[in-house]
């Protein structure tokens, strides 16, 4: 059960903002229709763009609280540094489609087919107190600052491409199969680049498994992982560094889920068996 609800007033919406304000130390002037960070540069935020930043939660509740806070510092963040600067730093983030992250619809500009991974914008080196950190950035955003966001995303997907064949060629020496985080791009964002799906699907003869719980790790070797281990390890993960719950089939084209409640060690029992399993080198027993 969640804490969403419908349509939160302009009261609760102030309480919210000033909530966030107090929290994370973020400058702000409410006014009747909104709110203005201030600063070297003021940006203003409408009430109706801190309820698509809400996406239905409770704007009194924790998880509101963080939600407005994410949403409101990547404004202020974002208008910190120029234009050119801002259009450098741009970078393509994924997410599973139902991530605590996930910053809306308006916020996708692809979906990977089969419906369990969304493309976005984020941004590095705009978060002062974490340089590395990819601070992810609302529509309204781009739309506030002028942003081609169709011309932008042609050169975010072209950097996950590059950054895809990297990690394809870099697993084809990793004996563990191990999917690790390339340039500014984290696990979970590499699967988004048909480059690495295709490399990872013609190494298992047409549909490979990955296995990714956090967002910055993931397992291609699926003979060398316990399947009880994606679950447990993405429970035993906080929510913003969760990745996917459940292993996932690989192809060129798609990315979906393996089926809830089905033999997960049957994607185990379809890999080639060493030749010496006492020394197999397993991640969970």
């Amino acid at each position: 059960m969640t804490d969403q609800v419908a349509a939160p007033t302009a009261v609760e919406l102030r309480r919210g903002v000033l909530a966030v304000s107090v929290l994370h130390d973020v400058d702000i002037e409410p006014a009747k229709l909104g709110v203005c960070l201030t600063g070297a540069r003021t940006v203003w935020v409408s009430w109706g763009e801190c309820r698509r930043a809400l996406a239905g939660h409770d704007p009194e509740t924790p998880a509101g609280r963080e939600r407005l806070a994410r949403w409101l510092l990547a404004r202020r963040w974002a208008a910190d540094v120029s234009l050119d600067e801002l259009r450098e730093r741009l970078r393509p983030v994924g997410l599973p489609v139902d991530h605590v992250l996930h910053p809306g619809l308006d916020w996708i500009r692809r979906r990977v087919l089969g419906g369990v991974l969304d493309l976005g914008f984020g941004a590095v080196d705009i978060d002062p107190s974490d340089p590395d950190h990819v601070v992810l950035l609302p529509q309204p955003l781009l739309d506030a600052v002028g942003l081609d966001a169709e011309l932008e995303w042609l050169q975010a997907e072209g950097y996950l491409e590059r950054m895809g064949a990297v990690a394809a060629d870099r697993l084809l020496l990793d004996t563990k199969g191990q999917l690790r985080p390339i340039g500014d791009c984290d696990a979970v964002t590499l699967l988004g680049s048909s480059s690495l799906r295709a490399a990872i699907a013609e190494e298992a003869g047409g549909l490979g498994a990955v296995v990714a719980p956090m967002r910055k790790r993931g397992w291609t070797k699926m003979a060398l992982i316990d399947p009880a281990f994606g679950p447990a390890a993405a429970a035993a993960t906080s929510l913003e560094e969760r990745g996917f719950t459940r292993p996932l089939l690989v192809t060129a084209e798609e990315l979906t889920l393996a089926v809830e409640g089905g033999r997960a060690a049957e994607v185990a029992l379809r890999e080639p068996a060493t030749d010496a399993p006492w020394l197999r080198d397993v991640l969970y027993r």
